[in-house]
């Protein structure tokens, strides 16, 4: 559904859709499916990411993938705090623009917040 209505570039997963279904549907659509390996009980796996994780880091290499899960984290993270904190779980209101309304209002008191903390 979310295709009809946007364009975009990268489907960002988490470890949990690392299975062949995820793969193959990520192969067949158009844009480029990022998915966290999952090694679950697999220790060589587990073994072969360390390794490959220590020789990125001791080589100065920055992954993109691994940047684009950090930038997913802290929108994750501003989701949550709307949701849990300003009202952005039980909405009482209905149509897009009201919903739209409440929801802005509910991201303007959260950025207030911030530049308050940073403030002080």
């Amino acid at each position: 559904m979310s295709a009809s209505r946007v364009s975009y570039c990268d489907e960002l997963m988490d470890a949990a859709y690392d299975g062949t279904e995820s793969h193959q549907h990520a192969s067949q659509s158009g844009p480029v499916a990022i998915i966290d390996p999952n090694p679950r009980r697999n220790a060589a796996l587990r073994e072969h990411l360390r390794l490959e994780a220590l020789a990125l880091r001791s080589t100065g290499h920055v992954d993109p993938s691994k940047e684009r899960f950090k930038q997913r984290s802290s929108v994750e993270r501003v989701n949550a705090a709307l949701k849990d904190s300003y009202g952005g779980r039980h909405l009482r209101v209905r149509g897009a623009a009201k919903v739209a309304c409440y929801l802005f209002f509910g991201i303007f008191a959260l950025t207030v917040d911030q530049l308050l903390r940073l403030r002080t």
